[in-house]
């Protein structure tokens, strides 16, 4: 939900006492990264896998970054935002009036990532987030990037993608009204669809609130419209109840999911249920190779895990906020000049080869990278089923 302008208000003259209370120069004897993670609550599966990639990270480097002639140590921050959107904002305050960072990375969802997002702009500190997919993380704020692709491109590829691999013809929808991605997903997809298919092609285009856990009347309303595919565009720690649900109705066409699905905790809540099912999503583990496939077998290595797609976004963020850090060639001490010298580097990054795609920003802080359809095995692994790209 938006946020009410007096709220906004209140929260600008709270930023501006803190800052000027707490700031202080913050010296560049050591880069100070915060990090806004989900590390309990719905989603804290997502932040474990993010804080691993981080850490993992940083300790493959030696845990200094080289800038210029001079060497400094890193300090990463996490900061618990719980899922929730005023403990992200809380989160974003602390760490950059308080811990003096010089960038943050995340929040992952967009529903914290857009009001973290506002506060970081406020303050003109540099912020990526891995994993929000919802333009209006980016727009209008030349301090916010993303290390993902947007949904008005992820929702034309599975309206394509279901009418191209399946022949679907009508499509029916179900997601929380209340949360940004799933509702902007949503709506891309439906755009897209219908423009293929014609107007009212979308037959059902079913909502629910946020922590609803029975679907019973949405998904009567979807059977009987006798839709070709449901498309579900929801995070991993809700789809296997739909899933499960639908199923047990007497759905037994395809259900098709975004990238929200691609946590290495869905199988264990969906089971077989979801097997056979495929989401789009930013990479597949099962068959990567190269410097992917080595930073897989590094992560379950240290982990015992197979990484998801949230995980290795993490990995290339931190790596891309990290070199812009060095293309700055000098810190200066002055922790706002330096920050807006990473902003300007950030904004200059072209081709760069991440395990999860090569990309390169746009003015609005958003990569031009391909998209990943996977299928889940039978084995319940997310496999590799094909690439589209821009």
């Amino acid at each position: 939900m938006r946020k009410r302008p007096f709220f906004v208000i209140i929260i600008f003259i709270l930023i501006v006492v803190m800052i000027l209370f707490f700031w202080r120069p913050w010296g560049a004897k050591k880069i100070k990264i915060g990090f806004i993670l989900p590390l309990t609550g719905d989603l804290a599966n997502v932040g474990k896998g993010s804080k691993f990639a981080a850490e993992l990270y940083k300790e493959e480097i030696g845990g200094t970054l080289k800038v210029g002639d001079k060497k400094y140590n890193l300090e990463f921050i996490y900061e618990d935002n719980r899922t929730d959107v005023d403990q992200a904002i809380s989160a974003a305050i602390k760490l950059i009036v308080e811990d003096n960072v010089l960038a943050i990375v995340g929040p992952q969802s967009s529903r914290q990532a857009i009001p973290a997002g506002e506060i970081c702009e406020i303050n003109s500190t540099p912020m990526i987030s891995p994993w929000s997919t919802n333009p209006q993380t980016t727009a209008f704020r030349p301090y916010i990037f993303r290390g993902c692709f947007l949904d008005p491109f992820q929702g034309p590829v599975i309206a394509k993608f279901a009418t191209k691999e399946f022949g679907a013809k009508t499509a029916a929808v179900l997601y929380d009204k209340e949360s940004d991605y799933p509702k902007g997903l949503a709506k891309y997809f439906k755009t897209a669809f219908e423009g293929i298919h014609g107007s009212g092609s979308v037959v059902a285009f079913e909502t629910f609130v946020t922590n609803e856990k029975d679907f019973n009347k949405q998904l009567t309303a979807i059977i009987d419209s006798k839709a070709n595919i449901l498309f579900v565009p929801q995070y991993y720690s809700e789809v296997h109840l739909i899933v499960k649900q639908a199923q047990a109705m007497g759905w037994n066409k395809p259900i098709l999911g975004g990238d929200a699905w691609g946590s290495s905790e869905l199988m264990n809540l969906c089971g077989d249920g979801c097997k056979g099912q495929f989401f789009s999503t930013h990479y597949a583990a099962a068959g990567a190779k190269g410097r992917t496939q080595e930073f897989i077998e590094l992560f379950e290595s240290k982990y015992g895990y197979e990484p998801d797609d949230v995980a290795a976004l993490t990995w290339d963020s931190v790596r891309l906020l990290l070199e812009a850090i060095q293309n700055s060639q000098v810190l200066t001490g002055d922790l706002m000049t330096d920050r807006d010298a990473i902003k300007d580097q950030m904004a200059e990054i072209t081709d760069f080869e991440g395990i999860t795609g090569k990309m390169s920003f746009t003015p609005e802080g958003d990569p031009s990278k391909c998209a990943v359809i996977v299928r889940i095995s039978e084995g319940g692994a997310f496999e590799f089923y094909q690439s589209v790209c821009p």
